[in-house]
């Protein structure tokens, strides 16, 4: 069953550690990005790891190999369950954060393509003609299974094909999660939760839905409620 992480997307501590006590046991798990990370540092992570909530600390890492192995070693000291690097800093890069994160209990997560990307913006960045960003996606999907990562971050409308390509054990965490009325603001590669589900998505990252919700527990629930019961595609 996929799980539900709830992107602290919020500009203090002091309000992220105020959603997460307001959804109390209602949320487990908790993404720190770069924007909050920066402001407050790894104290947030701390704080959250002392309440027993698991965190995806999503600072898409990508710098020359020893750099990113330095950065994943520090990462591993701060608990967190989930990390991020960018499948576009290459296999050796890939491999050296690997390496870095040895016998920890983090799993590596290999950024395939910003879900804020379509096909035309794509070619723009790569210079080239491109027929479909699934081709993208599974290139940089391939070199992240190469490099021993435990899994990817893609569109939910990725999820199915990843899963086809590179089998179950292979962890696809999606965001750009929306509801059907909801506006897919700067994401250009999105779906609703039950989708994300139906497609074999393991981990369905959630911010605006809920952080701006005028009663977030209610808009969890209901996210969760959306994907009980749904089934995979994939078998």
């Amino acid at each position: 069953m996929a799980e539900i992480i709830v992107a602290l997307d919020l500009p203090s501590s002091d309000r992220a550690l105020a959603l997460v006590d307001r959804l109390d046991r209602a949320a487990d798990f908790y993404k720190v990005g770069s924007p909050l990370f920066t402001r407050v540092g790894a104290s947030l992570v701390r704080a959250l790891r002392e309440r027993g909530k698991r965190v995806f600390l999503d600072l898409k890492y990508h710098d020359i190999p020893n750099t990113v192995a330095s950065a994943v070693e520090a990462a591993t000291e701060l608990d967190v369950q989930l990390l991020t690097v960018h499948a576009s800093g290459g296999l050796a890069m890939m491999r050296a954060a690997r390496a870095a994160a040895g016998d920890h209990a983090v799993r590596l997560l290999g950024v395939t393509i910003l879900t804020s990307f379509n096909a035309t913006e794509l070619a723009q960045l790569w210079h080239r003609q491109i027929q479909s960003v699934d081709d993208d996606v599974t290139r940089l999907a391939a070199l992240a299974v190469e490099a021993g990562l435990h899994g990817v971050v893609a569109s939910p409308l990725e999820a199915e094909m990843l899963k086809r390509r590179f089998g179950s054990d292979l962890l696809v965490v999606t965001p750009g999660i929306r509801g059907a009325a909801d506006r897919a603001g700067d994401q250009a590669r999105t779906a609703t939760s039950a989708d994300a589900v139906r497609a074999g998505a393991d981990y369905l990252v959630v911010g605006r839905p809920v952080i701006a919700a005028p009663d977030p527990v209610a808009a969890l629930a209901a996210i969760q409620r959306e994907i009980e019961g749904v089934e995979e595609v994939v078998a």
